[in-house]
């Protein structure tokens, strides 16, 4: 439930779409300074950024019932809608009748699209809210609960408890998007070198063959963390001396909590890269190693623990 008056975003997004709303909900609050900021998303993601004090309220996008706005006529009263004063709504924007159908229940509702081809997502989101393009980008907030719950996610992995840990996230969405798993060991092997780092790579639900390639050309020196749940992730990303990972949720995770970051983009997705000041992006072909692609993520991980 959200208090009459409130601000409500809507995004049905995955993990790396809703994290870069982050500098567009925060303009939002600057907007409407003391009022309620509800996020309407997935209920995990939802969740999450209320967890890490972005939002005041999350609430589970089919909660909404949304999908009826798409029909002819309004239909009953949808009342979450109703209780918001503003509406922000990155969803339904190709559909006129869902476009009118909202704003006849919140008058002004802004309805727009989750990206641009003009822009790089992050300020997209930003100006489809009426603010200016760079914005606040500070790291998001690990509370002590969730940097707790992270220590335990890796000390249940195997974790000394002692190294500092370098957290690689091999996988991604689709295999473009996916560097050659060679790529991180070689990265992993000269980063071991440099110092008594524990090497932890994380596997999530669809990362279970790159993790457990990595995990066997690492050998013994690297840990597998699987799937913890996202505050714990966050605490654990939110605690590493290095993270390097493909485009994806984990990686702008790891972006958006602060931690040092390599995250590796395809030239033509570059615009869906993380609003964070602390990444690396070296651009690479995710159709094989090439030699100046290696130089540029050792570089770049090199620069991210200086």
């Amino acid at each position: 439930m959200i208090g009459i008056g409130a601000t409500l975003a809507i995004h049905p997004g995955a993990l790396g779409d809703v994290l870069l709303a982050i500098p567009a909900l925060r303009a939002l609050r600057v907007q409407r300074p003391g009022v309620t900021l509800a996020l309407a998303a997935q209920p995990r993601l939802a969740r999450l950024l209320a967890t890490l004090g972005e939002v005041d309220r999350a609430l589970d996008f089919e909660s909404l019932g949304l999908g009826a706005l798409f029909t002819a006529g309004l239909g009953p009263a949808r009342p979450l809608l109703v209780r918001a004063a503003r509406v922000v709504c990155w969803f339904g924007s190709r559909d006129a009748r869902f476009v009118a159908n909202l704003r006849g229940i919140v008058a002004g509702a802004v309805v727009a699209s989750p990206a641009a081809d003009d822009l790089p997502v992050w300020q997209h989101l930003r100006r489809t809210v009426g603010a200016a393009l760079d914005g606040e980008t500070a790291p998001l907030r690990v509370p002590p609960v969730a940097g707790e719950a992270g220590r335990q996610a890796l000390l249940d992995a195997g974790w000394d408890g002692v190294r500092p840990v370098v957290v690689m996230h091999p996988g991604a969405g689709s295999a473009a998007k996916q560097w050659p798993v060679d790529g991180f060991a070689m990265v992993a092997r000269t980063v071991s070198r440099e110092g008594p780092f524990a090497l932890v790579v994380h596997e999530g639900p669809a990362d279970a063959e790159a993790a457990s390639s990595l995990l066997a050309a690492l050998g013994p020196q690297a840990t597998r963390l699987r799937e913890p749940p996202l505050e714990a992730l966050a605490g654990v990303l939110a605690s590493a001396v290095l993270y390097l990972g493909n485009d994806s949720g984990v990686s702008h995770l790891a972006a958006a909590v602060g931690a040092p970051s390599v995250v590796l983009f395809t030239q033509e997705l570059l615009r869906w890269r993380p609003w964070s000041t602390k990444v690396g992006l070296p651009v690479v072909s995710t159709g094989g190693i090439v030699p100046t692609d290696l130089e540029r993520v050792m570089a770049a991980a090199r620069a991210a623990m200086t």
